[in-house]
């Protein structure tokens, strides 16, 4: 990752953030399915996951390596439990920046037993001679164990039983060529339908033990940017409200009044999104202006527009990117509630739950 950006997993400091920190994946774990037949949205992913697992079952071999893209916060380390579950096997987990040396993977790798899944997270960000060992070891099974230093330096064998390899990377484009193609079966998972994001609320509340009604569940789905993760925090923080403010129940008004507490708006933006769209229609007329001048509007750091604030604006088409910087569509100015000058880029209707409805459309690449 280059110098100064951002970890995608510092992104669940922001309740509407996509990533998470330990906390976060210690409340997760009870809310996660077990099974893939209780695994709530991807269909096609679910279809073509099951028809791998059931064949390889049948054959009593270890399935092929299993590759899972897509943002963060979808379903990507719940599915490598689900693959280890429906395997009966057991999972190892590590993530990219954990291994920084052959080293590290070696001791890894020549402890797994037969059968074992073997988890790596963020996989685009293994360090390159790890990445070579992979390639072997996924392969061949067999990795070199190093023994002795300079000249006298020798290179052992050492067999390695079937195993399962399953990567997940939020960022696709950066996996080598020769990584990505030694994955049998690669999935993408795309962001959630509001009703699923309904269904996935409504089944965590009940494993809560949670009183919610549906319109609840509605309303909190609307405003989860398409993402379990966002959605299960959300339900958690509206079940606060009700238990300290409310009567226990969570009832429409208990949802919408915890929202805007924490200043969640009905299309799911947060303070900094809110703060990016005023300041790019009211001070600077919707655009365009450079990245580096609106970050400084809004007291943050441009890294921090560009990768917290800029893709959930962009995606929702509230906001476009231009050779000549960012600028404000239509649906920005109405969200807002400001009438908009003449000539505003517009946008497209809504093809993804749980936003304003636009999706993006960048009228031109920037440069």
């Amino acid at each position: 990752m280059a110098d100064g950006a951002i970890d995608p997993q510092d992104l669940g400091e922001r309740l509407v953030g996509a990533g998470a920190d330990e906390v976060e994946r210690a409340a997760e774990a009870a809310l996660r399915p077990k099974k893939l037949d209780d695994f709530v949205g991807q269909r096609v992913v679910r279809d073509q996951l099951s028809l791998v697992l059931q064949a390889s079952i049948g054959r009593d071999t270890a399935p092929d390596h299993v590759l899972l893209s897509g943002p963060p916060g979808l379903g990507k380390t719940t599915l490598a439990m689900i693959i280890a579950a429906e395997l009966g096997t057991s999972l190892r987990v590590t993530s990219g920046p954990a291994i920084q040396h052959a080293g590290d993977l070696a001791a890894v790798l020549s402890s797994l037993e037969e059968g074992e899944v073997l988890f790596i997270d963020e996989i685009h960000r293994l360090a390159r001679p790890a990445e070579e060992l992979l390639y072997v070891a996924m392969e061949d099974f067999r990795v070199d164990v190093v023994v002795g230093k300079g000249a006298g330096a020798s290179a052992i064998p050492l067999t390695l039983p079937p195993f399962t390899v399953v990567g997940a990377t939020t960022r696709s484009g950066l996996l080598p060529a020769p990584l990505r193609d030694r994955f049998g079966f690669t999935g993408h998972l795309d962001f959630y339908e509001a009703d699923e994001l309904e269904r996935v609320i409504l089944r965590s509340a009940g494993l809560l033990g949670v009183d919610i009604r549906h319109e609840a569940a509605h309303e909190i789905a609307g405003r989860s940017r398409g993402t379990p993760r966002i959605a299960n925090r959300l339900l958690r923080r509206v079940r606060d409200w009700a238990q300290v403010r409310g009567d226990g129940v969570l009832d429409l008004r208990a949802a919408r009044a915890a929202l805007e507490v924490y200043e969640v708006d009905p299309i799911g933006l947060d303070r900094l999104d809110r703060a990016v769209l005023t300041a790019l229609c009211r001070r600077f007329g919707g655009g365009p202006v450079g990245l580096t001048t609106l970050a400084m509007t809004v007291g943050e750091e441009s890294d921090t527009v560009e990768t917290v604030a800029e893709p959930y604006l962009v995606r929702e088409g509230l906001v476009a990117r231009t050779p000549r910087g960012r600028v404000a569509t239509a649906a920005a100015w109405e969200h807002l509630g400001i009438e908009p000058p003449a000539g505003t880029w517009a946008a497209p209707a809504p093809t993804t739950g749980g936003g304003t409805g636009a999706t993006s459309r960048t009228l031109f690449d920037e440069a």
